[in-house]
């Protein structure tokens, strides 16, 4: 089976919109402004964008705050072609822990990182009909250390279970992860050396 390229699908997408003149709405799940960076930069171009914080899985709430207030501040310093506007949720890590009970052992990448992106996604596409919009993705393609086809099945199947469009995405293509880098400077962001859990800081400290 032929891997798909995210990147070329999501090209024409864009590119019928463009065609008909149309900025449709786009619920855009952020995990922090590095990886939000490049994302907005680029999505802003052809979407009304609002920005979902939603990461149960951040375990510190001193963590938590910090990446949103970074999040915010990014939103006001950058400027974008379209506004883009930001919805938060309430931080509710017991939903977190309750996901992934028996799989903390599991190691980056596996099982509980699945569970975890289910969490988020599916969170994600019930915001996105609640609100009332065209398209709903994630971030979190952006990261090398993300499975983009398993991200994106996700994206599928929670937006086929609550009835919204997923806008499938391989951000770090074209150079996108770079670009993060070098927005996250330019703006002088903070760039965690960890997802947020509990788990994988305990790794990083291994």
């Amino acid at each position: 089976m032929n891997k798909q390229n995210y990147q070329k699908l999501l090209d024409k997408i864009i590119e019928g919109h463009r065609q008909r003149d149309e900025y449709p709405s786009l619920l855009l799940h952020v995990c922090c402004a590095p990886c939000s960076s490049y994302c907005l930069e680029y999505l802003s171009n052809y979407f009304d964008i609002t920005v979902f914080y939603y990461n149960p899985n951040i375990t510190l709430p001193s963590e938590y705050a910090f990446r949103l207030s970074e999040e915010k501040r990014f939103l006001r310093e950058k400027r974008f072609p379209r506004p883009v506007r930001i919805a938060e949720s309430e931080y509710e890590p017991e939903l977190f822990f309750e996901a992934v009970k028996g799989l903390e052992r599991e190691p980056e990448g596996g099982e509980r990182c699945r569970v975890c992106f289910e969490l988020r996604l599916e969170e994600s596409a019930k915001k996105a009909v609640e609100l009332g919009f065209d398209y709903f993705t994630t971030t979190l393609t952006i990261s090398p250390l993300k499975n983009a086809d398993l991200l994106n099945e996700i994206g599928m199947r929670m937006g086929e279970k609550h009835g919204v469009s997923w806008l499938c995405s391989d951000f770090k293509k074209r150079e996108g992860y770079k670009r993060s880098i070098e927005l996250s400077r330019e703006f002088d962001l903070y760039r965690q050396s960890y997802c947020g859990c509990v788990f994988s800081r305990s790794r990083e400290n291994e």
